[in-house]
C-alpha cells in the first residue's frame, strides 16, 4: 500500500510503499476512498500534541470500503462503506468509559496520532469505532463529517439551546455546523481572521446573519460562542461578546495560551467550557442529522501525494472549506 508517513515532528510527510496490513481480532481493513485533512493533523505534524506514535500515518476523517475483516467482527461486511473518526479505541473499563464518557477514556487510541490513519490507500481500524455510511454516496463530501462535523456537533450540543451562536474561525467545522444551526432555526454570527473577506462572504452565502473579523463586536450579544480557531486570545473576545449567562465553547484539541482577562467579563454567570474528542453516540447522532439538515460540505480535493501541500494550505489559511485527500 502507499502512505504518507510522518517520521519526525515538524518535517514533511514522506510517500512510502508499505506492506498491506492485516486486520486483527475485532478489526477491519478499509480501502480508503477519501480522507479529509483536519487542523488536528496539523497539530500532530507540527508537534503541538505530545507523544504521537512515530512513525505515524496521519488522518482521521476516513471514508472507505471494507476489504478485509478480522475475527470477531459482527454487523459489518465486505464492500460496505464506513467512516473512521479520531477516537479509534477505548479501554471500556475506566471510570469514564463505565460512566458513558468514553471521550475521556484513560487509555484511548486516536486515529492518525497513536494508531495509523487514513493518509494512505488502506487503513486498519477497530470495528467498534467505525460508522456505517449506508446512504452517503459521495466519499469526498462525506469525509469532513467524520471530525469537522462530529466535533462541531459536540460543540453545538455543549452550547445548549442558544438562539444566537457566534462561531469563531470559519473553516471546515464551522461551515458544517453553521448549516445545522440554520436548520435548527438558530441565528449564526461568523467571526473570521480580520480582513478575510472570502471567508466572510462564504459564511454569508451559507446563511450567516452577520460576518466580520474576530476583532469586531457582533451587532447584538451572543447567547453562546463556539471557538474553532486555535487562538487563545479569542476566549476573552468571545466572553465580551456573550450575554449574561452565556457560554463560550472551545472546540479544538489544541489552543495557544489564553491571556489573562478581567473577571468582570466572566462574571454574571458566563461560562467557558471545552469539548474533548467524541463518543460513538455523537457520531450516530450527527450522521443521522446531517442528511436531514441538508448539510453540504465545501471541499478541495488533493491527490494523496500532495498531502504536504494540503497541510500547508490549511496552515496558511488558504482554504475555504475542507481539504480532502484522494488515494
Amino acid at each position: 500500500m502507499r502512505a504518507m508517513v510522518l517520521h519526525a515532528l515538524g518535517q514533511p510527510l514522506r510517500m512510502e510503499e508499505l506492506a498491506l496490513p492485516a486486520p486483527g481480532r475485532s478489526e477491519i481493513r478499509l480501502a480508503v476512498e477519501a480522507c479529509a485533512v483536519c487542523r488536528t493533523d496539523l497539530h500532530v505534524v507540527d508537534g503541538d500534541l505530545p507523544n504521537p506514535k512515530l512513525p505515524i500515518i496521519p488522518g482521521h476523517e476516513i471514508v472507505g470500503r471494507i476489504d478485509a475483516v478480522g475475527a470477531g467482527v459482527a454487523g459489518l461486511s465486505l464492500g460496505q462503506r464506513v467512516g473512521v473518526p479520531w477516537l479509534g479505541h477505548t479501554c471500556g473499563h475506566c471510570p469514564y468509559c463505565a460512566g458513558g464518557r468514553e471521550n475521556l477514556c484513560d487509555a484511548p487510541l486516536f486515529t492518525g496520532y497513536t494508531r495509523d490513519g487514513g493518509f494512505a490507500t488502506h487503513v486498519v481500524a477497530d470495528a467498534h469505532f467505525a460508522f456505517p455510511l449506508d446512504g452517503f454516496d459521495d466519499p469526498v463530501a462525506t469525509a469532513p463529517l467524520l471530525c469537522a462535523g462530529l466535533i462541531g456537533w459536540r460543540s453545538l450540543v455543549a452550547a445548549g439551546d442558544a438562539e444566537t451562536v457566534g462561531i469563531y474561525g470559519f473553516g471546515a467545522a464551522a461551515h458544517i455546523i453553521a448549516q445545522v444551526c440554520l436548520w435548527q432555526e438558530r441565528r449564526v454570527f461568523a467571526f473570521t481572521r480580520p480582513g478575510d473577506d472570502a471567508a466572510q462572504d462564504f459564511a454569508r452565502s451559507l446563511g450567516a446573519a452577520w460576518a466580520g473579523g474576530s476583532d469586531e463586536a457582533p451587532p447584538s450579544p451572543l447567547d453562546a460562542a463556539i471557538i474553532f480557531a486555535p487562538v487563545g486570545s479569542l476566549v476573552p473576545a468571545a466572553l465580551r461578546a456573550v450575554r449574561k449567562g452565556g457560554r463560550v465553547v472551545c472546540g479544538g484539541i489544541h489552543m495557544s495560551d489564553i491571556p489573562s482577562f478581567p473577571y468582570r467579563i466572566l462574571w454574571e454567570e458566563r461560562q467557558v467550557v471545552s469539548v474533548a474528542n467524541l463518543t460513538r453516540q455523537d457520531g450516530l447522532d450527527f450522521l443521522s442529522i446531517a442528511p436531514k439538515a441538508g448539510v453540504r460540505t465545501q471541499t478541495v480535493p488533493y491527490p494523496l501525494s500532495r498531502a504536504n501541500e494540503a497541510l500547508s494550505d490549511l496552515r496558511d489559511g488558504r482554504l475555504i472549506g475542507a481539504a480532502v485527500l484522494i488515494p
